[in-house]
């Protein structure tokens, strides 16, 4: 559950590496809620990414919640890591997780918030059993493994068929979309329920820099 209408968690995916610290520090005072971290392992989907040490170096720079999406497979094997490193959301793929009932309370004996995610192609009713257990729901609007990508349509139907599932039997649940969120799309995601909202190149390569950038996303909602 939240305490304000959205929440916007821009994605260090698309943040200058040489000054994280400060990019990151920027966001914050510009407005941001959470910061998402993107692990990918180049296996589950075509890139490599960040590990633990970038989370341990996250949670160094903030206090933000660290909102941490695991594109990687066996992410049950590296549950302890991430936590230990000092992410607040877990959010793993129903099509890594055969046993995801055990991987969400895994998650949340960490004391993390458990999230459920799937691909573009991926229905929703392989999430469905899971969704009561869910704190959060992260919606994949492009596929998943790279930054500056054009948002995916047919995302929307998917956001609200979860939230009218949720509505009836995990309302406090967040909804999050994530892919090709700009200040064009957000608004769309926002009327079919989504809440939370992930953005990359949109604020950390915004021409007019990261304030702007956010700025551009909250006053489309």
């Amino acid at each position: 559950m939240i305490d304000k209408p959205f929440l916007i968690s821009p994605s260090i995916l698309s943040a200058d590496f040489t000054r994280l610290g400060n990019q990151i520090k920027r966001a914050e005072d510009a407005g941001a809620d959470w910061i998402h971290i993107d692990v990918m392992d180049g296996h589950f989907v075509p890139n490599i990414t960040m590990g633990p040490f970038v989370v341990e170096a996250c949670r160094r720079a903030t206090d933000l919640t660290l909102d941490v999406h695991l594109m990687i497979e066996n992410p049950e094997r590296y549950l302890e890591d991430f936590a230990r490193a000092g992410a607040d959301n877990l959010t793993v793929h129903i099509e890594t997780c055969p046993e995801m009932g055990k991987t969400q309370d895994a998650i949340k004996k960490l004391g993390c918030q458990a999230g459920i995610t799937l691909k573009p192609g991926t229905g929703v009713e392989l999430i469905e059993p899971y969704l009561k257990k869910a704190d959060l729901v992260l919606v994949m609007s492009v596929e998943p493994g790279f930054s500056g990508q054009t948002f995916l349509p047919e995302a929307l139907p998917k956001i609200s068929q979860i939230r009218d599932i949720l509505a009836q039997i995990n309302p406090e649940a967040i909804i999050e979309v994530d892919g090709g969120i700009n200040p064009d799309t957000i608004r769309q995601a926002y009327d079919q329920g989504a809440r939370a909202f992930v953005a990359a190149s949109a604020i950390f390569k915004n021409p007019a820099g990261i304030k702007a950038g956010i700025q551009s996303l909250v006053e489309k909602l």
